[in-house]
């Protein structure tokens, strides 16, 4: 399977100092999240033969305190995460919610923000 090529240039968000022209990680997790949902959808869409169209969007609370270090009592990461479709069919309103289900249930990058992995983290010298 090939996947796009696209690089895309991070930097920090106007928030944090950056200029804007950037994606911050916080973009970027919004933007994967929006990217496996949308393809997961489609996924199960075809595979129940629903005709679906329309759009996915993310969007996310997070307090730049946090990721600045400026309070040690704000979390630094979002503190809450909304996802949002908007969708053009004619499936009855069953289908759609059991499109929604199975989207949630089968979409990586939902899944695991729902269910953190464990993560290691390994520093090495050049």
């Amino acid at each position: 399977m090939q996947t796009g090529q696209a690089l895309v240039s991070a930097g920090l968000h106007p928030s944090t100092g950056g200029d804007g022209t950037l994606a911050c990680s916080g973009e970027m997790l919004l933007q994967a999240l929006v990217a496996c949902a949308g393809v997961t959808m489609a996924a199960v869409a075809a595979n129940r033969s629903l005709g679906v169209a329309g759009s996915v969007h993310a969007s996310g609370v997070l307090d730049v305190r946090g990721t600045l270090g400026m309070d040690p009592e704000v979390p630094v990461g979002f503190s809450s995460i909304k996802l949002t479709f908007k969708l053009q069919t004619d499936a009855s309103e069953q289908d759609v919610a059991q499109l929604i289900e199975t989207t949630e249930k089968y979409c990586v990058v939902l899944q695991t923000l729902h269910c953190p992995p464990d993560i290691e983290i390994i520093a090495t010298r050049l």
